[in-house]
This record gives C-alpha cells, structure tokens and sequence, in this order.
C-alpha cells in the first residue's frame, strides 16, 4: 500500500464498547486497507469525554482531511465529539454503523456517561446503516438519530448489530458506501 498524501483522507476507525475483534469488519479493514484505529484507554468502562480526547488526538494527528468509519458507541462518540470539537472542519464525512443506544434500560448503567445522546446535526456528510433486528438499538432509534445527525439513511434489513456475528466477512457493500463519503481528487 502506498502512504497516503495529505490531501487524500485518512479513515480513521472508532469501534463500539468492548473494541471490534478480529472477524469484525472494522478489524478487517484495518488489515486489508491500512486504516488506523483510534484507540481508548478503556473499552470495558467507556468514558465519553476518555473517548472524544482520543478521537480529537487522531483527527489532529492525520496528515490531512479524515473519514470516520463508527460502529455502536462509535457513532455515539461521532455524535458527541463533533457537537464540541473545534476541528471538525477536518472530517469529510462519516460512516455510522449499527449506533448502539446508551439510553435503553439495560445499557444505562454500564454507559451512564452517555447520555443524553447528542442529536445535533453533523458538520459533515454521513451515512447511517441501521438494521431491522439490532439487539442495541431499535430501527425507529437508527432512523432517529439519522434524522437528528442529517444522516443518509441505510436499512441493511435483518442483520443483527452489523457486527463478526453478522457474518459479513470483509463487508464489502459497507466499503461502497464508505467510497462514496471519500471526495475524489479532480485533475485541472
């Protein structure tokens, strides 16, 4: 692979609560096309002001314009860094996967530090791909917080959290949908 130049977008990957494993298809996009994970301290006990530092330390250390490509918290974290950040003027746009939702009963407590949920439109173009039968959020969620992001609206129709027990491998359609966030680079 060659080194990106400043003026092509780096992708920068935000996975969910607990990180993506290896047969998730974050993780194999890291591997397959190079993309940079921004890492957190802690992926058990996520702490949304812990996350958004670390996402504003990556924006500001790619060379040059950036892509988010979110699962679960992540897109959270997208939501939330982008309503305080000062560079967002950086980010070209966002791919948002299978938003989890900290506000349901079961998941207040392990991320209290979520909610409430930022649903301030995005500074930036974004995709949202939600699900018909996610286990963390419902499909009046995903289209809710599409709405409130100023969010393309994606329905992957039965396919669980879009997450390795999904099963869809190298998740190719997802990549698509990424390219068309990524601004080509016209020749004079």
């Amino acid at each position: 692979m060659s080194p990106q130049s400043p003026s092509t977008p780096t992708v920068l990957l935000l996975p969910g609560w607990q990180n993506s494993g290896p047969t998730h298809w974050q993780s194999r996009w890291e591997v397959l096309h190079g993309y940079p994970r921004v890492e957190q301290a802690d992926w058990m006990r996520p702490l949304r002001g812990d996350w958004m530092v670390q996402l504003e330390e990556a924006v500001l250390a790619a060379p040059g314009p950036v892509v988010l490509a979110a699962h679960s918290l992540g897109c959270i974290l997208t939501a939330a860094w982008a309503a305080h950040s000062r560079n967002t003027q950086r980010v070209v746009g966002a791919l948002l996967v299978a938003p989890g939702d900290p506000e349901r009963e079961e998941l207040r407590a392990p991320l209290k530090s979520w909610s409430p949920v930022v649903l301030q439109r995005l500074p930036f173009p974004s995709i949202l791909v939600g699900s018909q039968n996610d286990p963390y959020c419902s499909p009046t969620r995903a289209q809710q917080f599409a709405s409130a992001w100023g969010a393309e609206w994606v329905n992957l129709g039965p396919a669980g959290h879009i997450n390795a027990d999904s099963g869809l491998g190298d998740w190719p359609q997802g990549h698509a949908l990424l390219q068309t966030l990524i601004p080509i680079k016209r020749e004079n």
